[in-house]
């Protein structure tokens, strides 16, 4: 290994770390915790080192989300597959994508909530984030029904789940309800 493969492994180990660090620190305690300086700290590098690749938090909270989404896509590919039919996969779907929220709320707000500098629906949008839509539109596409647009069905379904996990996290909906609004969900807006 050449001296310079070795500088850029070691490059690419600092930078997993990193947002492996501040995705930790935001689980455990909020991203308001995750600052340039305890991420220093926690670490064991220096803030310029940090900042040798990430220009701040904004960065580092895009890279997380980045994470996040690739992760999603391949928890729902990995539902949908394991399910049959239509319906089960939908329902596969949407449960995959609310557990997702409910175990990784720092991660889901650096994807929905949070400024990570990343650009949705544009041609600039990062490869992840495209993915973890497509990994939603593989299945529902094919119930979107007739004369639907695929894509624009997906963003009405997705947008019903992002509200439904905002708002059970935030305790505005009753915790013991979440399956029978997952059901109707499903049953309503997929017309199954």
């Amino acid at each position: 290994m050449s001296v310079q493969e070795r500088k850029e492994r070691e490059r690419a180990d600092r930078e997993r770390l990193i947002v492996a660090t501040a995705r930790e620190l935001a689980e455990q305690q909020g991203w308001d915790a995750v600052t340039t300086r305890r991420l220093a700290e926690r670490i064991e590098y220096s803030q310029p080192v940090l900042y040798s690749h990430f220009r701040g938090k904004r960065e580092i909270i895009g890279a997380v989300a980045l994470q996040g989404a690739a992760e999603m896509a391949v928890s729902l590919r990995a539902a949908a597959s394991a399910a049959d039919g239509p319906r089960a996969r939908v329902t596969a779907l949407a449960r995959t994508y609310l557990d997702f929220a409910e175990r990784n709320p720092a991660v889901y707000d650096a994807m929905f909530r949070l400024d990570g500098g990343l650009a949705f629906a544009a041609e600039d949008t990062p490869e992840p984030l495209k993915d973890a839509f497509a990994a939603l539109l593989e299945s529902l596409g094919e119930v979107a029904g007739d004369g639907v647009h695929p894509g624009l069905f997906t963003e009405t379904f997705w947008a019903a789940l992002h509200g439904l996990a905002t708002l059970t996290r935030a305790g505005r909906l009753p915790p013991e309800d979440a399956e029978r609004r997952t059901e109707l969900l499903v049953d309503r807006l997929a017309a199954l």
